[in-house]
């Protein structure tokens, strides 16, 4: 096992990973900028190299930067966290280059799987279904005739990344230009990279997705799935485990779907396989996430495996403890909880933390980098606390979820804490029966009740 890892990340996440590292023995090491100097995770850490200035580009994102403070601060190996480089291929290869162990797949891997035509190729060719669409990136002109063969809605998507960027939802001939542009020049100004690609859209779909965890060994672990179709403008802000929609046999089929992808592609560490699940039952492949995921905890708190102790102990090239299926309990859901301002559009609010209390009791976990005094900047993601419950079943964890929302105080800044509270009242939450347009129809109601 190392004795010192660089956590090349900021924020909840940096927090997180730099406890399982204490919890390993492992001496941690925290990066930041300027404007995250002071922040839990630089006091937490057994050491704190300061990167750069606020803007990402120049900090968190620079790789020259990360790799020489883990290089003069004798670390042996980089955990990234999610986001920010955690999946770009570059990077690993410049730890692997300076003998440092990158905590997730390997470069060769993560590019492969980040090329959706080589991907879509090599998961077709694991017997993975798919949702038809394009070879990879396409042309205006070939997005237009494929539009037509494949009939509408489509879904135009980013060829280099993820997260909503760069996506348009198509519903007219007429429209397919205009959003073709717009998504190609967001996907640009958020990956330098216009490409697009275009996708038959699964209307109404429900987004399920798998979580595995791979060792150097040929050991394949499946840890079940999280339901995360309640999203706002295709980002999450709601997941649960198990999902609603799934029976034992769907929820069989998935799994093994993963597992023969991970086995075809030489997949190793964790890693998260997206399906949208149709009306019908049917479940297509839409990406690998090649990283940690934000809603990582779900699956820990139904599983019992700490997710991220378990990445750096493959990354030491130790074996998995427990192959196939990962045995499982109850239900947890989790609510992300960002720094927003619901009666302005979402609008992100920056501002100072003027108080902060986590709700405390059973069942409960909050993982945040927050506390009083916290200074939530424009530079970075809104989210600022991720709030996941435990109990023995749907309704229970529902009912504890809550009961936490409503003991969690944070002032200064406006929050979508009130906006998550009323989708968790919301009678299309409760029932279970819900898709990825649910808040469409919703989100007026209920900021117009939050405001």
């Amino acid at each position: 096992m190392f004795s010192r890892v660089l956590v090349a990340n900021r924020g909840e996440i940096a927090v997180r990973v730099i406890r399982a590292l204490h919890e390993l023995g492992i001496e941690a090491v925290a990066v930041y900028s300027t404007a995250d100097e002071g922040a839990l995770h630089t006091r937490l850490a057994d050491r704190a190299v300061r990167i750069g200035p606020p803007p990402a580009a120049a900090s968190y994102l620079n790789i020259a930067s990360l790799v020489a403070a883990a290089e003069t601060t004798g670390c042996e190996a980089v955990h990234p966290g999610y986001g920010f480089v955690s999946e770009n291929p570059e990077f690993v290869r410049a730890c692997e280059a300076h003998d440092l162990v990158f905590v997730g797949p390997g470069a060769e891997v993560m590019e492969r799987m980040g090329d959706k035509a080589v991907a879509k190729h090599e998961l077709l060719a694991a017997d993975v279904p798919l949702v038809p669409g394009t070879d990879g990136a396409a042309t205006l002109a070939e997005t237009r005739a494929a539009a037509k063969e494949l009939g509408y809605p489509v879904l135009l998507k980013a060829s280099a990344g993820g997260g909503g960027k760069g996506m348009r939802l198509v519903a007219d001939p007429a429209e397919l230009d205009t959003a073709f542009q717009n998504a190609s020049a967001e996907a640009q100004a958020a990956f330098g990279n216009g490409d697009l690609y275009l996708e038959k859209a699964v209307v109404p779909a429900r987004h399920v997705e798998v979580q595995v965890l791979c060792d150097h060994h040929g050991g394949v672990l499946t840890l079940g799935e999280r339901e995360c179709s309640i999203q706002r403008r295709h980002q999450k802000l709601v997941e649960e485990s198990p999902s609603p929609a799934l029976d034992a046999e769907l929820r069989d089929a998935m799994e093994a779907a993963a597992e023969r992808a991970c086995r075809a592609i030489g997949y190793a560490n964790a890693g998260t396989f997206e399906f949208l699940l149709g009306p019908d039952g049917s479940f297509s492949f839409i990406e690998l996430n090649a990283r940690l995921q934000v809603e990582h905890p779900v699956t820990e708190l139904c599983t019992g495996i700490d997710i991220v102790r378990e990445q750096l102990r493959i990354a030491a090239g130790e074996p998995l403890s427990v192959a196939g299926r990962a045995p499982r309990r109850g239900h947890a859901i989790e609510l992300r909880i960002n720094a927003e301002d619901p009666a302005r559009g979402f609008l992100p609010a920056p501002g100072r933390i003027a108080r902060f209390r986590a709700p405390l009791g059973a069942g409960v976990r909050v993982d945040t980098w927050i506390e009083d005094g916290s200074e939530i900047t424009p530079f970075y993601d809104s989210m600022v606390a991720k709030v996941i419950v435990w109990d023995a079943d749907r309704p229970s964890a529902i009912a504890r979820a809550e009961r936490a929302l409503e003991e969690l105080e944070i002032a200064g800044v406006p929050t979508t804490r009130r906006f998550a509270l009323d989708v968790l009242r919301s009678d299309g939450f409760r029932s279970g029966e819900y898709t990825t347009s649910y808040l469409d129809g919703l989100e007026p109601t209920l900021v117009e009740a939050v405001s």
